[in-house]
């Protein structure tokens, strides 16, 4: 039955088995130690205490008997006084004991104890008011009757003592019986648990390690004789190894994938781009130069001055699809100078304040201190800057608001870098676009070009940084712009 198992089933027997077997164990434990807490605490509780309760009850009596005694002899009061106070310890430890009385049997007794007590307390105090009168012998022989209404008494509660001493020894006796069974259960789990550790180790030694010892002699040429010791570490390493190649293969195929499907978008738009541009550009300028000249020699009325606005505006248009096609074909250059960040951020909002007045849009810029200066262009980084407001702008509408906080930071694999957070109080980017809007031709608008964050993309990978979008539904975008701070420049290519 053994052998028919596979070699996981086998594993997976004896490491349940184990686990099992462990945790029972652990059980047991658990069981026992609630036991012996619930045996303790019922033997503190009730026997300790009644136990206590009745050396305390024989102890008062005893005292009593004495004063009773010793007032016979010289009649001194300060006997009565000490006999009145262990009366009183005598009935606080009688209550005592019938409050942690737990059977009818021992409230039995110690009702008998407490009718016992007042039999003896009534004759003891005749005998105290014969000695008081000064009738010694009638004192005297009430006095005899009377210890034996004490002993009667004494016994009763030396039997209520006996009774939680016994317990108390039959307490003892099952926690001495439990641990015995611990003891046995516990040999036979560590039993158990050896046996199946040997198997375990014989079917991993056997089954495991010799078949892995031998794939790596057959792939290790220099032989057994430089076999390493840890085989497990050892094929790990090289299955390690063989994935980091798999891993680098796959990566380097997707970046070809993706090198060529971008180097097809390129060429597709860098002919698009070039055929628009000899074929739009030129008349668009010729027809702006007209449209110029209308307006100023032709007395127009109201209606045509909006018909021509409205011809402007879409040839306006229709020149920045161009312009965008050629910047995203045939990408500038970059002119690096150092410079301050704040500067180009600053710079970009004295160049939008018309279009954010004419949107009623409020900027606030959080600013501790000028960011530091790094090596990058100046005209590209606004033109990121200018794209991302924009956005903004007819994203929000009317009465808008535009966060601008400018910090440093550390990256880990990066360094120090300063950080440009553009937040806006707009409806926010739905989560199923985020991954899409540095795409190029992806566009949330109807009338857009999708080329406008695909070129700030671009730009801040081409000065080693990055651009990152947080946005949820309803609580506006944040664009969150990271420039490494560079120290030298080495031709348009920037080095930490």
């Amino acid at each position: 039955m053994w052998k028919r198992l596979s070699l996981q089933s086998r594993v997976f027997l004896l490491l349940g088995g184990l686990m099992l077997t462990a945790l029972g164990g652990g059980l047991v434990t658990v069981w026992h130690t609630d036991a012996i807490d619930s045996l303790v605490t019922d033997l503190i509780d009730q026997n300790v205490a009644s136990y206590r309760a009745a050396e305390r009850l024989e102890s008062a009596l005893l005292r009593q008997k004495g004063y009773v005694t010793y007032f016979s002899l010289d009649q001194d009061p300060e006997w009565l006084n000490r006999l009145a106070e262990h009366h009183q310890n005598f009935l606080h430890w009688l209550e005592r004991a019938k409050a942690s009385a737990n059977t009818p049997f021992l409230n039995d007794l110690l009702d008998a104890i407490g009718n016992a007590y007042q039999d003896y307390r009534q004759g003891r105090e005749q005998v105290i008011a014969f000695y008081q009168q000064g009738h010694k012998t009638a004192g005297a022989e009430m006095h005899r009757q009377l210890r034996r209404q004490f002993n009667d008494l004494f016994l009763l509660c030396d039997r209520y003592k006996l009774i939680h001493e016994q317990r108390i020894a039959e307490a003892k006796a099952v926690s001495r019986f439990q641990a015995k069974v611990i003891t046995h259960t516990a040999l036979v789990l560590i039993t158990g648990i050896a046996v199946m550790g040997l198997l375990l180790g014989y079917t991993l030694i056997k089954q495991i390690l010799g078949p892995i010892r031998d794939l790596l002699r057959e792939s290790n040429p220099a032989g057994l004789a430089e076999a390493p010791l840890d085989e497990v570490q050892a094929l790990s390493q090289k299955v390690h190894t063989l994935r980091e190649d798999v891993d680098l293969a796959q990566s380097q195929l997707k970046r070809s994938q993706v090198t060529l499907v971008q180097s097809e978008k390129l060429a597709m738009v860098g002919k698009l781009a070039a055929g628009v541009a000899h074929s739009i550009r030129n008349p668009l300028t010729s027809v702006k130069m007209r449209l110029y000249s209308m307006r100023r020699h032709l007395n127009l009325t109201p209606e045509q001055q909006e018909d021509l606005e409205v011809i402007s505006q879409e040839i306006r248009q229709i020149d920045a699809i161009v312009r965008n096609f050629l910047e995203y074909s045939r990408p500038p250059k970059l002119k690096i100078q150092q410079i301050s960040p704040s500067t180009v951020v600053d710079w970009a909002i004295t160049l939008l304040r018309p279009r954010l007045e004419s949107f009623q849009v409020t900027v606030t810029v959080q600013r501790r201190q000028m960011l530091p200066e790094i090596w990058a262009d100046p005209d590209q980084l606004k033109e990121v800057l200018v794209n991302l407001m924009v956005n903004a702008c007819e994203a929000m509408g009317k009465n808008g608001q535009i966060t601008i906080t400018e910090e440093e930071d550390f990256l880990a694999g990066i360094g120090r870098v300063v950080q440009i957070r553009l937040q806006d109080t707009g409806p926010g980017i739905p989560p199923a676009i985020q991954d899409k809007i540095f795409q190029p031709f992806f566009s949330a608008k109807e009338e857009g070009t999708g080329l406008g964050l695909s070129i700030a993309a671009r730009i801040m990978e081409e000065h080693g940084g990055s651009i990152r979008v947080h946005s949820r539904p309803g609580q506006g975008a944040t664009f969150i712009l990271t420039l490494p701070l560079r120290k030298i420049k080495h031709g348009n290519h920037l080095n930490s």
